[in-house]
């Protein structure tokens, strides 16, 4: 059984995971993976760990951590055991510096298998798929809700993983499923969210999931941009605000003062944080800005689950905004992380915020690009920490196992990340640039702050 965690989308490394290395601060060490594109996994004996193990390159991955350190990583669209490419329903491990492959396929594109709602067995499986949402509950368990199925689109199904089985525990076997959102605020058995994916969530303090937007279905089954907020907790959907409709615009109020009517607009793709008084906290995407206008976005917001309002804390109300740098590793009110997607985040053991990476990149004018710029918030000040305030930069890979001040993971978006219980920060692959061009990527990367 996994066991518990509280933090969606972080992991901690506990006691173990991970070559040993000399203690330094703010350097990057590449552990693990080929620091060249679209690389096949290696997986070696189901259940058993080895060195030679390895994830494929991948990005949109689901990823976890448990309470005894160990990484979780589950499926995305990446490169299976033959090195053909496609979506992944592999479930791997990360424990001791080691690699064991846990359950699914190594080979892409399998369907699910759903079994009977409810019943856990051993070949129930949730299917290749990317952009899902998940949390670890207090009692161990995996959940995973929602993403982009092979040969089913989007989806709302809601899956457990526990005892070396999963079970399918609600939402629908059917893809492109419009949402129940029954009263808000109520909590309901037949309330569901309609299908998406890439959605933001965050596990506060009690267990609860908290979901968020993403890219799906409404009340109407209308598809676009999502900006409704829904919690799960003891086997019911609330939904708790935003809107039932897609492609709404963010309602922004004013700056630092929360308000009920206060909502960021639809989005998806942004990236969270829970802080130490259970606040839910929100940067980015692409969506809605204040005017209607689709963009990429670098608005920061937080959400208080006390008084269910949110307030716009930071960034522009203006969609495609260039970030402001200042001075490397100097903090200040005018910093701020340009408009972005498909970052990733991190807490640290001092409970500061760490974004790295993402894409500005804009299909309808061509413009942008992959970023590798890290970024840590505290005190209310951004601080631009490492990496390039140029878009497309390769990585510099130094000696495995070794740290170095050269050392930087190459621009990148979708990649998967945790932090361990000394606060380092772990990133595993995305959709990366290199020497040779773009790829999908395996690296595992380790960063203390």
């Amino acid at each position: 059984m996994l066991a518990a965690m509280v933090m969606v989308s972080l992991f901690f490394l506990g006691c173990g995971g991970g070559r040993s290395t000399p203690s330094v601060h703010n350097e990057w060490t590449w552990m693990n993976g080929a620091n060249v594109a679209n690389q096949p996994g290696i997986y070696g004996t189901l259940g058993t760990a080895a060195l030679s193990n390895v994830p494929g390159a991948r990005m949109l991955a689901v990823s976890q951590i448990d309470a005894s350190g160990n990484f979780w990583l589950f499926g995305g669209n990446g490169f299976d055991s033959t090195g053909n490419g496609g979506d992944l329903d592999d479930l791997w491990k990360y424990s001791a510096g080691e690699w064991t492959w846990v359950n699914g396929s190594n080979i892409r594109n399998q369907p699910p298998t759903f079994g009977t709602l409810g019943v856990a067995a051993s070949g129930n499986v949730p299917g290749a798929r990317n952009s899902a949402a998940s949390w670890i509950d207090a009692s161990g368990s995996l959940w995973l809700f929602g993403g982009n199925v092979n040969d089913i689109g989007l989806i709302n199904d809601l899956w457990e993983y526990s005892a070396g089985e999963w079970t399918w525990v609600g939402g629908s076997n059917v893809g492109d499923q419009p949402g129940t959102y029954g009263s808000q605020g109520t909590a309901a058995p037949g309330n569901v969210p309609g299908a998406r994916q890439v959605a933001v969530s965050w596990t506060d303090a009690s267990g609860n999931f908290w979901l968020f937007g993403g890219s799906g279905y409404d009340s109407i089954g209308a598809q676009g941009s999502l900006n409704d907020l829904w919690k799960y907790s003891a086997g019911e959907w609330t939904w708790m605000g935003g809107s039932n409709v897609v492609n709404n615009q963010g309602t922004y109020g004013t700056q630092g003062t929360a308000a009920a009517s206060n909502i960021p607009g639809a989005r998806n793709s942004g990236v969270g944080w829970i802080d130490a008084s259970g606040n839910l906290w929100l940067f980015g995407g692409l969506g809605y800005d204040s005017m209607g206008t689709e963009d990429n976005l670098n608005d920061l917001w937080k959400y208080s689950v006390s008084t269910g309002e949110w307030t716009w804390v930071g960034g522009s109300n203006m969609g495609g905004q260039s970030g402001t740098y200042g001075t490397q590793g100097t903090a200040s009110p005018n910093n701020v992380p340009g408009a972005r997607y498909g970052a990733i985040s991190w807490i640290d053991a001092s409970g500061n915020f760490w974004l790295f990476c993402g894409s500005s990149y804009n299909p309808d004018t061509g413009t942008g690009g992959w970023f590798n710029d890290l970024w840590k918030y505290s005190a209310s000040e951004w601080t631009w920490m490492g990496g390039s305030n140029a878009v497309n930069q390769p990585g510099t890979y130094g000696n495995e196992g070794t740290a170095a001040p050269s050392n930087i993971p190459g621009a990148r978006y979708g990649a998967a990340g945790w932090a361990d219980t000394s606060g380092n920060l772990w990133l595993l692959g995305g959709y990366d640039s290199d020497l040779t061009g773009e790829g999908y990527f395996n690296d595992l990367w380790k960063y203390e702050p």
